[in-house]
């Protein structure tokens, strides 16, 4: 797969369809190949450390020669996430007001979209200071619609504090006309939101740089999980992230026999001529269904030949 050529992959697709096992495979090969290589979870189930057969958490791993995994914890994110936040506003609101701020911030840890904020942030780092230390960095993503929204927040997050800037730059002009004499006004605020639209804009810039960043969608050849990839791709495709690699997952082998299995089989192939209509415009890997479940470092080695 030509994505594999490339310095950052995504692996998505629907939950239970084996994202975690391709992602890890693609991390193995890549590893085995000479790559210094980075795989990072970001679904809340964190199989990754299964797959390796040990724990993982939030501090890179070494798993094998050349391979660095991590599992990103939400809530823990989240948790600094809102410190950092903290830090920022100290000397910006009154001391007075303080543990008021405080008390909503920690009430917005709860929040829904708080955990995304935080991933969101913490992928931000992982993309921007972890790129000179390893040649692959791969992303193990959330089911489908988790990764739809993170990978369309730099280009959201990025709109809505350019609005944030120009609004508290006309706010300091104004401040400064009537009560300054007209002397600039330092503004703490402004300049962690303008550092951070750079953040931003830097992400979104290696996202959709197609010889920097690769999207891989795995799916199995049934009705939903091609549906659904086929929403996430034309999704996708909006704020101009182009999917180019599919992986059909769990394809059952030739020399399964039986009344049962022939019909799967014959279930199957309509499956895949549907698959081959609707995703005309990506590469397509089939990968057969193994016997067992992928538990050890030969499995997935086993496993990653299919890849390649």
């Amino acid at each position: 797969m030509d994505v594999l050529m490339k310095q950052i992959i995504f692996v998505g697709g629907k939950g239970g369809v084996g994202k975690s096992t391709t992602a890890a495979a693609i991390a193995h090969h890549l590893s085995a190949s000479g790559n210094r290589t980075l795989l990072v979870s970001t679904d809340p189930a964190h199989n990754v450390g299964d797959i390796f057969g040990r724990t993982i958490g939030g501090k890179p791993v070494e798993v094998a020669e050349r391979l660095v995994a991590l599992e990103i914890d939400p809530q823990l994110e989240t948790e600094r996430y809102i410190a950092g936040v903290k830090n920022n506003i100290k000397g910006v609101v009154h001391s007075s007001m303080m543990e008021e701020a405080h008390r909503q911030l920690d009430t917005a840890k709860a929040s829904p979209g708080a955990d995304e904020a935080a991933l969101f942030d913490k992928l931000i780092t992982i993309i921007l200071e972890e790129r000179e230390g390893f040649d692959k960095i791969v992303f193990d993503t959330a089911p489908t619609g988790h990764t739809i929204r993170l990978l369309s927040l730099p280009e959201l997050m990025g709109v809505w504090i350019h609005g944030l800037l120009e609004k508290r730059k006309k706010a300091n002009v104004n401040y400064s006309r009537l009560l300054n004499d007209g002397e600039p006004v330092e503004d703490p605020i402004f300049e962690v939101l303008a550092k951070r639209q750079h953040r931003f804009a830097r992400v979104r810039e290696l996202l959709m740089d197609p010889q920097t960043t690769g999207f891989i969608f795995v799916m199995n050849p049934e009705r939903l999980p091609i549906l659904e990839t086929e929403k996430a791709i034309q999704l996708l495709n909006r704020h101009s992230l182009q999917v180019k690699s599919i992986v059909v997952n769990k394809m059952l082998p030739v020399q399964v026999e039986g009344e049962f299995w022939n019909e799967r089989k014959e279930l199957e192939r309509k499956y895949v001529e549907i698959i081959e209509r609707t995703f005309k415009n990506q590469d397509i890997l089939y990968v057969p269904l193994f016997q067992g479940d992928i538990t050890s470092y030969q499995d997935l080695a086993r496993f990653s030949e299919q890849l390649v």
